[in-house]
């Protein structure tokens, strides 16, 4: 298999994606050290997830799996959920409360910040055995992350050098997310949907404005998202970060006859809702903007689709294989009429959403179609080569954005 120094890229561009690296697991591997350990912030949880000391959840970094912390002084934790004696499991459940963590292998017990503080039988039993007077508690905790919180955001980074969070994100992402998150929020709900896929394949797809109108069919005949709407593609300078937005315009006079001209599968007419008030939101964004996808690199998605508020995890689980973390948000001040459109409105996401199901099969079409790909390429040549914002979604800006700031991190 080649390695991710052995991949050649066409002319140097973005526009040309090798099929190989969706299924290398040498690539996969050097992924995490080089990405989701490198110098990035990953997404963890909210902050109201782990809103008093003691709270505490089980996430993934890539393959690593972390724990997320509240500890005794307020500040919030994150370290490998991985025990330094052997390399079990420091917790096992995905959420809880506690007061510290015991390994249930051989019982060695880790603080909130994830010191190791105890060792069972440190000094031995009856005069023998226990650990020798070298031993140094000290010198055996896990790894930890540092932590930003931003919005009620918690990301971590396993690197010293990876910039502020704020610098991260760039400016036009910051205030994106704080358009969304604007207040404080609470989970309404939660689930995981496996992917048959690399990763990539999906984080590029959240970045493909082009595919949105023609895959979702619901999207068009239901006019939450044609590209005749008023909208764009926000890519941040590094290129790992992006917004897509658009508008519904209740008095467009429809210039999507151009679906129909072309014979587009997307454009569908004649179709009703059993139940129309799954759609019958009500306006809580000033600008107008009745659809925000937006990401930050290498995994993160926050979702705006009319009042469906969602934030979205990307983690590689294999070569072939995705966990797709999926979280739906309400604001604490929601009255209850809003939260029961919130929740009509949380079928139009996720494995069986109105909107999204098709997602979750498109990815395993290319992954099976490149199966005997060889040396060959993608084309990712919509709007150009750039990897700049547009007022056109008609454009695979993002996606260069994505691979640009990729090869930065694989240094390919």
């Amino acid at each position: 298999m080649n390695s991710s120094n052995d991949i050649q890229w066409p002319l140097g561009l973005h526009t040309r994606i090798p099929f190989q690296l969706y299924k290398d697991a040498d690539i996969l591997a050097r992924e995490q050290v080089n990405i989701h350990e490198g110098s990035t912030w990953n997404y963890l949880c909210l902050e109201v997830e782990v809103a008093q000391p003691g709270d505490y959840r089980t996430v993934q970094v890539g393959s690593a799996p972390v724990v997320v912390t509240r500890g005794d002084d307020g500040e919030i934790y994150a370290f490998e959920n991985r025990c330094t004696h052997r390399g079990a499991l420091i917790a096992l459940e995905r959420s809880g409360k506690t007061r510290d963590f015991q390994c249930v292998y051989h019982a060695w017990t880790f603080d909130l910040e994830g010191t190791l503080k105890g060792v069972a039988f440190e000094e031995g039993l009856n005069g023998g055995g226990g650990m020798p007077e070298s031993f140094c508690k000290d010198d055996h905790s896990p790894r930890k992350l540092r932590i930003a919180t931003f919005s009620g955001l918690v990301f971590g980074s396993f690197s010293d050098e990876v910039e502020d969070i704020e610098e991260y994100l760039g400016p036009e992402i910051v205030t994106r997310i704080r358009r969304v998150l604007n207040k404080p929020v609470e989970v309404i709900g939660r689930f995981t949907q496996v992917l048959p896929n690399n990763w990539k394949l999906y984080y590029e797809n959240v970045k493909d404005t082009y595919h949105a109108s023609l895959l979702h069919m619901f999207f068009t005949t239901f006019r939450l998202n044609r590209l005749s709407q008023r909208g764009g593609v926000i890519v941040s300078e590094s290129g790992g970060n992006h917004v897509s937005y658009s508008m519904v315009d209740p008095d467009e006079v429809e210039a999507g006859t151009q679906y129909q001209e072309q014979g587009l599968r997307s454009d569908q007419t004649g179709y009703r809702l059993a139940d129309p008030t799954l759609l019958a939101g009500f306006r809580e964004f000033d600008d107008g903007i009745t659809l925000q996808i937006l990401s930050v690199f290498p995994g993160f998605v926050l979702q705006q689709i009319q009042n469906c508020l969602a934030i979205r995890q990307v983690v590689p689980r294999g070569v072939e294989s995705t966990d797709l973390n999926w979280t739906y948000l309400g604001y604490q001040s929601d009255t209850p009429e809003q939260r029961l459109v919130r929740l009509k409105q949380a079928n139009l996401i996720g494995a069986a959403g109105f909107v999204s199901m098709e997602d979750g099969a498109v990815g395993g079409f290319v992954q099976r179609g490149i199966a005997a790909a060889g040396n060959d390429t993608g084309v990712v040549m919509m709007g150009g080569d750039s990897t700049s914002s547009s007022s056109s979604r008609v454009t695979e800006a993002a996606i260069r954005g994505f691979w640009k700031k990729y090869r930065t991190h694989m240094k390919i």
